[in-house]
């Protein structure tokens, strides 16, 4: 995969424009997230049991390296939260220096997952799994800290940490504890503060004001240990001696955590800008470049990091300068004001990461967790990864996600019933039918007494080749029985096809291609007419019957409906309406004569006077014939002449330069097509001023269905608008 490089200047004017941007937006917001990252990579590195400088080269590299490769241009890595806990099992297990061995692993496992181009697969993972996780390692290092605030170290495991918990409060050191505090306190209320003065980083100030009451106070507490400077840190990984099993573990462990993170940080920075989406493959790539170089420098694990990422783009930053010059800010303050950081308290990191850990436990994804059926999930997921650890609390939260999608996805609905004052049973099906629906299907089918005549409706998407046979089986005993059973298949799942190959899911789409899709594109053979009759019997005459039955004895129809006699006009289709709904008159051209021909206006009077329709429609269309020989004035014939006669007003009136006329062309509608709504326009003259239109004062609209898109388009008497998905009009103004 090729990397560009985003930083190149393509000319001159170019590379000066550039040079504006950086400086005056990328510069500065570099430094605010410099002083943002300094006191977590610090924290993060305490909170993993790794060197404090471990998390300075993490930082710096992070921001210089995958800043530079990164697929994400305003997302800032380095140390993160989420891997704190995973850290800090490594190093448990294996050491510092063979965890560094692994960080460079990982690295060059994310290098494969990006050249392999599977960075999407990563953003499967369940959201709720993911919340979960962070919430959990937030928790875990809550526990931990609280007893570094209280002047103690953290426990083996989190359940030592809460059942040591009053043991520590007893032994407490006041001062720890009050710096610690004093830290929480701030990062808490900073956000309180006024607007000007929230522009400076809390956590900075937090631990600043720590640092300076630790020196002015007459106190004892234990401070960060820098052992020689950055680059005395940085030592070459240990290759393990052996427990490879174990490694590989890890390797993996960190790899899909590091890019999950990473991964969903990049989807939620890139919501938060305008500007060029995330590259998510180059993005891993990027973070693995970045882990390999920490790993061999003595750092901790890169990842990109959703505080200094939504820091870096709500301060102001355009491009990847920003992320690159908060890492060389962090390298010139880690060789050049190393000693300053010694002067930290270990307990002002505690109330830090004590802040940050609660952070990670966001009550939305608690509630969207509750909403969403998804709350045992994540909850599970919390648990498994305080008590038992980070991967085993993942895969549980997995396993739970996965099985609930199976209990959704395969969930069946089945409901037999009697019909009201009938003999005839019902058995409805809906969803997917496959054998974990075994004994749902088989009781209720079990309600039906033998020999009854049973419709059995099913609106299933799948059906495989074991309840196929259940289905079978009932079937014959109910004929056994002297029953009949009558199938009508509503949804894309047939009978007649489990048996001729693998069961398959049947997408909804081919269900609207049945419904509404020409005989021309369903191999039909034969009468063309039968066989579509045959279709409707077998697959919809049965949802339309209790619609229909309401209104077998009267019509209540809600508009009358002019139309074209054209075959390409289905007025039920463009107006999503049913049975019922429209009178529908059609003819060619879609004409309303004003003497001569009595057809429409005896279906109009009828409409309007017997069934009190309140709405009339007069509907034209895209490439009509009867407008083509109109316009082109050929003869047609004498019947078809002496009837498009009635159209010469429209015909006039569109040479005279009609302002709907003058609409259609400035949006790109040719004359034929301008000279229909044109026409439209004129029929809505004619019904406005018929005497049982104003008597009655029904409302008259005009429409336009355009073939080639497939939208309808309003038509007035002296425009046109467009209508979009939630009904509202856009008036398109003539040019």
């Amino acid at each position: 995969m090729a990397i560009e490089n985003d930083l190149a200047p393509p000319g001159r004017p170019a590379l000066r424009e550039r040079m504006n941007s950086v400086l005056r937006h990328d510069v500065p917001s570099s430094i605010v997230v410099f002083l943002v990252a300094l006191p977590l990579s610090l924290g993060i590195a305490v909170a993993s049991g790794a060197p404090v400088e471990a998390g300075l080269i993490a930082a710096v590299i992070g921001g210089i390296v995958a800043g530079f490769l990164g697929g994400s241009v305003l997302q800032v890595s380095g140390p993160a939260a989420g891997l704190t806990v995973v850290v800090a099992e490594s190093i448990n297990q294996f050491g510092w220096r063979t965890t560094c061995f692994i960080v460079v692993a990982a690295g060059v496992l994310q290098i494969l997952f990006g050249l392999s181009r599977v960075a999407r697969a990563a953003l499967a993972v369940a959201p709720v799994v993911v919340h979960a996780m962070l919430a959990g390692i937030g928790l875990t290092i809550a526990l931990q800290q609280v007893h570094v605030l209280l002047g103690g170290a953290s426990q083996s495991s989190a359940w030592r940490n809460i059942t040591q918990l009053p043991q520590q409060v007893l032994h407490l050191h006041a001062w720890d504890a009050a710096i610690g505090l004093v830290v929480v306190a701030i990062m808490i209320g900073w956000r309180r503060v006024p607007k000007r003065l929230a522009a400076v980083p809390g956590p900075l100030v937090a631990v600043l004001v720590a640092t300076v009451l630790s020196l002015v106070l007459p106190t004892d507490v234990e401070r960060i240990v820098l052992n020689g400077s950055l680059f005395d840190a940085i030592a070459l990984p240990r290759i393990p001696d052996g427990g490879w099993a174990a490694v590989a573990l890890m390797v993996l462990t960190i790899a899909l955590i590091a890019s999950v993170e990473s991964l969903l940080s990049a989807v939620a920075i890139d919501k938060m800008h305008d500007g060029k989406r995330t590259d998510f493959d180059r993005e891993l790539i990027g973070q693995g470049a970045a882990n390999v170089l920490s790993g061999l420098a003595g750092g901790l694990p890169v990842t990109g990091v959703i505080v200094r990422s939504a820091t870096n783009v709500a301060a102001g930053a355009r491009s990847r300068a920003s992320a690159i010059l908060h890492g060389v800010w962090l390298l010139i303050f880690s060789v050049v004001l190393a000693s300053l950081v010694q002067q930290i308290p270990l307990a002002a990191l505690a109330g830090l990461l004590i802040v940050i850990g609660i952070q990670l436990v966001k009550l939305a994804h608690i509630k969207l967790a509750k909403r969403t059926g998804d709350l045992l999930i994540y909850a599970s997921t919390i648990l498994g990864v305080i008590f038992l650890n980070l991967l085993e609390g993942v895969l549980i939260g997995l396993a739970l996600a996965f099985a609930l999608l199976l209990w959704r996805v395969v969930r069946i609905h089945v409901h037999a019933q009697q019909a009201p004052g009938s003999e005839q049973w019902v058995v409805r099906i809906d969803g997917s039918c496959t054998f974990l629906a075994l004994p749902r299907l088989t009781g209720e089918l079990g309600k039906v007494p033998a020999g009854a005549d049973v419709t059995v409706e099913m609106t299933v998407d799948f059906l495989d080749h074991a309840a196929f046979e259940a289905l079978e089986e009932w079937v014959r005993q109910q004929e056994n029985g002297g029953g009949s059973v009558h199938f009508v298949e509503i949804g894309s799942a047939r009978m007649a096809d489990a048996t001729a190959g693998p069961p398959a899911r049947g997408m909804g789409r081919a269900i609207w291609d049945d419904l509404l899709g020409p005989w021309r594109n369903e191999g039909v053979q034969g009468d063309r007419v039968t066989a579509g009759v045959a279709a409707y019997h077998r697959s919809h005459a049965h949802v339309v019957r209790p619609h229909l039955d309401e209104l077998r004895d009267r019509q209540d129809p809600d508009s009358f409906f002019l139309t074209c006699a054209d075959s390409r006009i289905v007025p039920n289709v463009i107006t999503n309406s049913g049975p019922g709904d429209l009178f529908t008159v059609r003819n060619v051209g879609n004409l309303v004569p004003v003497s001569g021909d009595p057809s429409v206006e005896a279906a109009l009077l009828f409409a309007l006077a017997e069934l009190d329709v309140r709405s009339v429609v007069v509907c034209g269309h895209s490439s009509c014939g009867a407008m083509k020989a109109l316009h082109s004035g050929a003869a047609a014939g004498p019947e078809i002449d002496a009837w498009l006669a009635h159209a010469a007003p429209s015909l006039e009136r569109f040479r005279r330069g009609h302002p709907v006329a003058l609409a259609a062309r400035a949006a790109g509608f040719g004359e034929v097509d301008q000279l229909s709504m044109v026409n439209v326009a004129v029929q809505l003259e004619t019904l406005r001023a018929h005497p049982a239109v104003l008597e009655r004062g029904a409302t008259v609209t005009g429409l336009f269905f355009d073939i080639a898109s497939a939208r309808v388009v309003e038509v007035t008497v002296d425009g046109i608008a467009q209508i979009d998905e939630r009904g509202q009009r856009r008036v398109l103004e003539p040019a």
